[in-house]
């Protein structure tokens, strides 16, 4: 994979995304993510349109906050405003569009549905391994 005009996001995207629901708790997330060594979920909800995520970070924030991530559920502190990539971007223009939105993970559409998840770790891989080719 190049980061140049011919990575693309198709090229670097993780296609393995971990889904979670919305009725999960914080703690079930936090422990599927674990135990998939990945800093987002993916949740797809029947009562809503579109896909939210959960990151690390959100966890995190909701547990500093004093949630009890035991009760607490995905559903009240997922991102439901998500930015989506396409597969054929670049990988230059999804880091700048993380870069610029102050995220770390951009979902992946591809005619509607989840494709993949692009990480700031994928593009950090994507960046080393056309340095050292």
């Amino acid at each position: 994979m190049i980061i140049d005009e011919t990575g693309t996001v198709h090229d670097a995207m993780n296609p393995n995304v971990l889904q979670v629901g919305p009725d999960h708790t914080l703690r079930q997330a936090a422990a599927a993510m674990a135990s998939r060594k990945v800093g987002a979920a993916i949740i797809v909800d029947p009562e809503r349109d579109g896909v939210g995520i959960i990151t690390e970070r959100d966890v995190l924030v909701a547990v500093a906050n004093g949630e009890d991530p035991n009760t607490e559920t995905v559903g009240a502190h997922l991102t439901s405003d998500v930015v989506f990539a396409a597969p054929g971007w670049p990988v230059i223009k999804a880091a700048q569009t993380m870069l610029n939105g102050g995220f770390r993970h951009l979902v992946v559409l591809e005619a509607g549905e989840v494709a993949g998840i692009l990480s700031v770790r994928d593009v950090v891989r994507a960046w080393v391994e056309t340095k050292t080719m």
